[in-house]
């Protein structure tokens, strides 16, 4: 049970993180670079489709199973044919996936393509067998939040009732930290996929570090 909050508080902390950060970067499952389309070429260099089923909805499991069989009888055409065939197979299996998550389908991004700073990290500890650095990352990021917000409605505070002006400005600042606060705790226990986790904290945008 432990072991179980201890990885739902980190998603949290590193989802909460990457908010904080500029949204120029995509989500890796978008790039050719990312873990769809490397299970893709997996599959295709064995001639297996098992590798990508774990990447898709057991409800498009069909579709996906024909797909890569005609994507192997159109590869052994030529290598022009092998280019076409792979780039649609990869590109119809990332937006199926995408779509299993609730997360429209942008187009296949190329290799090189940066990803969000969150999603490198945790692919890194992965990578490296270590957590470590990911949680000084993540709850560093969190606590830089809930402290600089603190601390604003601390300042503000002191002149609330100076005049009409003041107390508004002290308003602003106690709504934007509580706001943070409490959608730290709302997606903690809130949906899962990232188009509801969008939705749900929303209300962040205006708390965010620009």
């Amino acid at each position: 049970m432990k072991a179980v909050r201890f990885k739902t508080l980190l998603v949290v902390m590193l989802t909460f993180a990457s908010l904080l950060l500029p949204r120029t970067a995509v989500a890796h499952c978008d790039t050719m670079d990312g873990p769809v389309v490397k299970a893709a070429q997996l599959a295709l260099r064995a001639g297996d489709a098992t590798p990508v089923l774990k990447w898709v909805p057991k409800a498009d499991e069909a579709q996906i199973r024909a797909l890569f069989e005609r994507t192997l009888k159109v590869r052994a055409l030529s290598p022009e044919a092998r280019e076409l065939a792979d780039n649609y197979f990869f590109e119809t299996l990332v937006r199926v996936h995408r779509a299993g998550e609730g997360e429209p389908y942008t187009g296949l991004k190329p290799s090189g393509t940066e990803v969000e700073p969150g999603i490198a990290l945790a692919d890194k500890s992965l990578d490296t067998g270590s957590v470590d650095a990911l949680i000084n990352e993540v709850t560093s990021e969190v606590a830089k939040g809930i402290r600089q917000r603190f601390t604003r409605v601390q300042e503000a505070s002191k002149q609330a009732n100076d005049s009409v002006e003041a107390g508004r400005r002290y308003v602003t600042t106690y709504v934007e930290f509580i706001h943070y606060v409490e959608n730290l705790h709302q997606v903690l226990s809130g949906p899962t996929s990232h188009a509801q986790h969008e939705a749900q904290v929303a209300e962040a945008v205006p708390c965010r570090e620009h």
